[in-house]
């Protein structure tokens, strides 16, 4: 019987945002992740500090680390025209730094959620994305969101959408083990799945409602997400890419030693798997 590969981990730039991106990609592979996420939301970095997209791509090659995507086009699903242009920039980007992919992240501010209206939205946008992101080599990756205000919560509406536009080359999923469980689909499409995201939450107090990306920490034997069994599940079902490291808490950010914490979580979802 053929021997089960180990997972493949990746680093979202989350993981310590105030890190230049040369010393994440160092961080990367000090913990033995050959693939990471760089971000347009981090003040004073990558993209929004004005660095061009070919010396991103050339300091994570250096690095010897590939880049999965860019995280993320807000409000995708709300298409206008300050939307396309900067659908356009982002992809630009992606395809002059070496990003395979570009993540997709719907209106999360409870508007766009009338049944109907959402997956006319959704629907609309994928369209208009398609030919920008085909034309440039870059996929494009829908992540649902699990929290009660955002338009886009299910992956099966995601998937169907894409499934109708003809968007199966053009498309795939993120499935956020954090938005999974807040979600409560029990649906995995890992068929579908092009990158995961893992964060844990251990605060025992806040209920699942009202958990928020604060919360989100690095996975240990206090999650209560159940990220293990996501992780097996996914891999059960032939999810064979990488597992990217996404926390938002402050907690994580603050840590003197990310690469200790980070290589503790990966041996304990490895030791469990």
């Amino acid at each position: 019987m053929p021997a089960v590969q180990s997972p493949s981990f990746a680093l979202n730039h989350m993981v310590a945002p105030s890190l230049r991106a040369e010393a994440f990609f160092a961080l990367c592979r000090k913990v033995g992740a050959a693939q990471a996420e760089i971000r347009n939301d981090l003040a004073g970095n990558a993209i929004m500090d004005g660095t061009p997209a070919a010396e991103i791509g050339s300091q994570a090659r250096d690095a010897g680390v590939s880049l999965i995507s860019i995280n993320a086009l807000q409000r995708f699903n709300e298409w206008t025209p300050a939307r396309e242009a900067e659908a356009i920039e982002l992809a630009d980007y992606a395809q002059a730094a070496g990003a395979a992919a570009l993540v997709l992240v719907p209106v999360n501010d409870g508007s766009g959620q009338a049944d109907g209206e959402r997956q006319k939205n959704v629907r609309a946008a994928l369209l208009a994305l398609r030919p920008i992101l085909s034309d440039r080599g870059v996929l494009g990756l829908v992540e649902p969101l699990g929290f009660t205000i955002c338009s886009l919560r299910s992956k099966r509406e995601a998937a169907e959408a894409i499934a109708e536009i003809d968007g199966v080359s053009a498309f795939g999923l993120v499935h956020d083990t954090f938005h999974h469980r807040l979600a409560g689909e029990p649906a995995l499409f890992a068929e579908m799945t092009g990158l995961v995201h893992i964060s844990g939450v251990t605060d025992e107090e806040v209920a699942v409602d009202d958990m928020r990306d604060p919360h989100r920490v690095l996975v240990d034997d206090k999650d209560r997400l159940d990220n293990v069994g996501q992780i097996r599940a996914l891999r059960s079902a032939s999810y064979a890419g990488p597992f990217s490291f996404e926390p938002f808490s402050p907690a994580v950010h603050e840590l003197d030693d990310p690469a200790r914490a980070l290589a503790n979580s990966i041996a304990f979802i490895r030791a469990r798997l």
